[in-house]
């Protein structure tokens, strides 16, 4: 007879679950829980064992219910695998079982899993169990393709609630110390996207298009939480008639959890986020907050169609999900507040993610993911921002409304089943009649970033040559990959949609137009070159004819042909100069984080002194325009004013570094007196010139724990002190286990990324890499890898090399590899940029 296990840690498809019923008995105190459990399963052939994952799970009986009869098993565990083998003493026949399965687990402190969150008053008990981390919480069949529906009880202390997936349909006493709260059938549903939650939430409600809609939190954030409910009833609706589907759970829950790795996770029904990414207070939250929180619960509800509803076949195709919620998320926040200029910071998330591709080491889209080290290694730039990209420039070429009804089609197929990416490419190819498919396949089996030539634009029609673009002066195109690309030009009007063939060279028609722009939109996911005349002319024009993300894809386009070598970076800051007088902050932010680049990475201390004095003669002027603040101001008249202050104050002006500790010191006496946005500008100055006694208020704002937002903020600020010992005070306090774990890394990373500090904190990580190790979670320990990125020498590059080969940190090779990339890539572009840099500021600052 069969033994149903595993391929590899694949489980057997001979075996498939189709209904869970789970009653589970928490103990907060003891930091444990039980489990009595039944899943209904089918074999499709007789078997005398059974696998399925389980880890950290302490068995207690086990049976098997087939063929009338009852046989008691026996356990065997693969802790490499986490899985678990029953064995019975004969055959259970083909068809229709039920495992009975009664089991101990721990409420762990590894933010994953069934796991222990703490406020300054009580423990909590949460889940968070994508991407493999359900089999901690209850033995499972703990693949995506593995749905089946779920029955929920727990049993909980008298004065506990519970949230779940569904509505709850009962509550009972048991004794005079517990109740059960046993909740309605799921769905068909993934293991990855259920979800409990123990203890005394409090809840904001509303309702949109007859679903309830609460958003809760600890009892003290109550009064937070108005502005996602007010959000998620927008977005509930918007997405409503977007998919023409409606909403597929009985209810709409959001919790904000004091201990939570991830900013948010979609759990189907019941969404868990990161207090810092659902909480708001309206008297102190920028608008930039409020844009982000916004972002983040559509994001999150856009996965309640797009990867609950319809879930991918297997984590390979991750990227479908994330890359979907990326690019939707931005749809109905824009909708609700179009002063936030969503658009342009969907331009500079895009720059991101051509960035992270056009590295010397990257990954295609869609990539091995075996192992749960491997899965977990998947949600990265290339998941989220290259897929979200790529996704964007389809719309953009199809149409909006076709994009639409080709999702439509896709979700209503696969509705609460899987699906893979060439299930949806396949229906927007045959819904648009446009060859998606064609330009899906070529961007998501090749890894990199397409670099388009354009020549002299000339009667209607110029040549194309493609090759792979890398952001490294010594990387040359051996590959020989070309895509299928659209490329749409600007015109007066709708732009003007060219196929571009897989071939290295071709002919494109081009509209009838005073200027050649090859990214109408900013949805291009490629890079440009334009031959000099029609690039000036392109300069000339950006100002008057290109929209606010067409100039950001204009300026960090131009900035990665710097980092490639192919652009000096004195002809970069000339263009800077020429949009010295842009208004809009997106615009500014790409130029000054690019310049801030230059200061870093190619500067030495006289130059930096001469940018500090170029900075303040060009954007002095346009920081007075803006005058006082005022409440009738705009949103990005706001964020202007504070990348502004920010700028000027790293460029040790003296004004705004006085006006800095003045709006502190009004913010300390009226929280009200002060726009939060300039406010987070200010403190950042102030704490970049503060003194130990500034220090000290800036740590104790960190462990005021009533407001998150301002929490995490002060708490960021406690890396931007200068003084050496202020800098080891950071690392003290950020390594000593009075930060959550979900936070103490980010100290570091920032320490880490500051030149100031860089080498003092990578020091002291080394000497104390028990302390830190300690605080690392399942991912944030790769975050702190890649963070050593920021070195730019040889030497450094090397030490990091050896040390993190003899200590090791899990789901972190890639991380190691791209530091190193980066390592590498900064050395080059100093070596080949600092002459030209010199010169430019010789000719340019007196």
């Amino acid at each position: 007879m069969a033994v149903l296990t595993a391929q590899a840690q694949r489980l057997s498809t001979k075996v498939l679950p189709s209904h869970y019923t789970l009653a589970l008995t928490p103990d907060l105190h003891a930091a444990t829980f039980h489990g009595e459990e039944t899943i209904d399963i089918t074999l499709a052939q007789p078997a005398t064992a059974i696998t399925l994952n389980a880890i950290e799970i302490r068995f207690g009986t086990v049976s098997v219910i087939a063929g009338g009869q009852t046989l008691p098993g026996t356990v065997s565990l693969n802790e490499k695998d986490q899985q678990a083998t029953l064995a019975f003493p004969s055959t259970v026949p083909a068809g229709q079982a039920h495992l009975k399965i009664s089991y101990d687990g721990i409420l762990n402190n590894e933010l994953h899993g069934f796991y222990l969150s703490k406020s300054d008053k009580r423990n909590y008990a949460v889940t968070q169990l994508e991407a493999t981390d359900a089999r901690r919480a209850f033995p499972s069949f703990d693949e995506p393709a593995m749905k089946a529906t779920f029955d929920i009880s727990l049993s909980v202390d008298k004065g506990d609630n519970v949230i779940s997936n569904t509505n709850v349909v009962s509550d009972t006493p048991q004794g005079a110390e517990k109740h059960t709260i046993t909740f309605a059938r799921t769905p068909k549903m993934s293991t990855y996207l259920v979800a409990f939650l123990v203890g005394d939430f409090e809840c904001q409600t509303g309702s949109a298009d007859g679903i309830p809609i609460r958003a809760c939190a600890t009892p003290d954030k109550l009064g937070q939480l108005q502005f996602a409910v007010k959000t998620a009833e927008f977005v509930l609706h918007y997405y409503d008639t977007y998919f023409g589907i409606k909403y597929p759970m009985p209810k709409l829950d959001m919790i904000g959890i004091p201990d939570f790795e991830a900013g948010a996770m979609e759990n189907f029904g019941a969404i868990t986020y990161r207090e810092t990414a659902i909480l708001i207070d309206p008297q102190t939250a920028t608008e930039g907050q409020k844009a982000q929180v916004a972002a983040v619960i559509a994001h999150e509800m856009a996965h309640q169609w797009f990867g609950d509803m319809v879930t991918m076949q297997w984590w390979d195709n991750l990227w479908l999900n994330e890359g979907f919620a990326t690019w939707l998320e931005h749809k109905p926040v824009n909708a609700l507040n179009s002063e936030w200029n969503i658009p342009q910071a969907a331009a500079e998330e895009l720059d991101g993610a051509l960035n992270y591709d056009a590295g010397r080491v990257t990954r295609t889209i869609r990539s091995k993911a075996d192992t749960p080290d491997e899965i977990n290694q998947q949600g990265d730039e290339l998941s989220y921002g290259k897929a979200g990209g790529v996704l964007a420039m389809v719309e953009n070429y199809i149409g909006e409304e076709t994009f639409r009804q080709g999702v439509h089609n896709y979700l209503q197929a696969h509705m609460f089943g899987n699906a893979t990416a060439e299930d949806f490419w396949n229906a927007q190819t045959a819904n648009s009649h446009k060859p998606v498919d064609k330009i899906m396949e070529s961007l998501i089996a090749q890894p990199g970033v397409p670099l388009l030539e354009f020549s002299v634009a000339a009667g209607g029609k110029t040549e194309v040559r493609q090759q792979r673009f890398y952001l490294s002066s010594s990387m040359k195109d051996t590959t020989g990959e070309t895509w299928t690309l659209p490329v749409c030009f600007k015109t007066a009007g709708a732009p003007t949609c060219e196929l571009l063939g897989a071939k290295s060279t071709s002919t494109l028609n081009v509209p009838a137009a005073p200027y050649l722009f090859a990214n109408a939109a900013a949805k291009g996911y490629y890079r440009t070159v334009y031959a000099p005349a029609d690039y000036a002319r392109l300069v000339a024009h950006a100002e008057t004819g290109l929209t606010a993300p067409e100039r950001i894809v204009m300026l960090d386009n131009q900035w990665a042909l710097v980092r490639a070598g192919k652009v000096k970076v004195g002809d970069f800051l000339d263009l800077v100069t020429a949009i010295g007088k842009d208004q809009d902050s997106g615009v500014q932010a790409s130029a000054l984080g690019s310049v801030g680049s230059i200061r870093e990475r190619i500067a030495d201390d006289a130059d930096r002194d001469k940018l500090a004095s170029w900075i303040r003669t060009t954007y002095l002027p346009l920081y007075e325009t803006l005058g006082v603040p005022s409440p009738s101001d705009s949103p990005d008249k706001k964020q202007l004013r504070a990348q502004l202050f920010g700028l000027l104050g790293g460029a040790k002006d003296e004004a705004i570094i006085t006006q800095s500790r003045e709006l502190v010191g009004e913010f300390m006496k009226d929280p009200t007196s002060v726009d939060p946005t300039l406010f987070q500008a200010a403190t950042a100055v102030a704490a970049t010139n503060g003194d130990a006694a500034f220090y000290e208020h800036v740590l104790q704002a960190s462990k005021n724990t009533q407001n998150p937002q301002m929490s995490e903020q002060a708490l960021h600020l406690l890396a931007y002190f200068k003084d050496p010992e202020l800098v080891t005070r950071t690392l003290d306090y950020a390594t000593s286990g009075q930060v959550r774990n979900q936070d103490s890394w980010i100290l570091l990373a920032i320490e880490l990324q500051k030149r100031m500090s860089r080498v003092q904190t990578w020091q002291y990580v080394q000497q104390n890499w028990d302390k830190v190790k300690a605080q690392f979670t399942t991912a944030s320990g790769a975050y702190v890898v890649g963070s050593t990125g920021a070195f730019c020498d040889a030497t450094h590059r090397d030490e990091v090399k050896s040390f993190f080969a003899s200590h090791p940190v899990p789901s972190s090779n890639r991380s190691l590899q791209r530091a190193v990339d980066q390592i590498n890539d900064c050395i080059e572009l100093h070596d080949s940029q600092e002459a030209n840099l010199k010169n430019w500021l010789a000719t340019n600052v007196p």
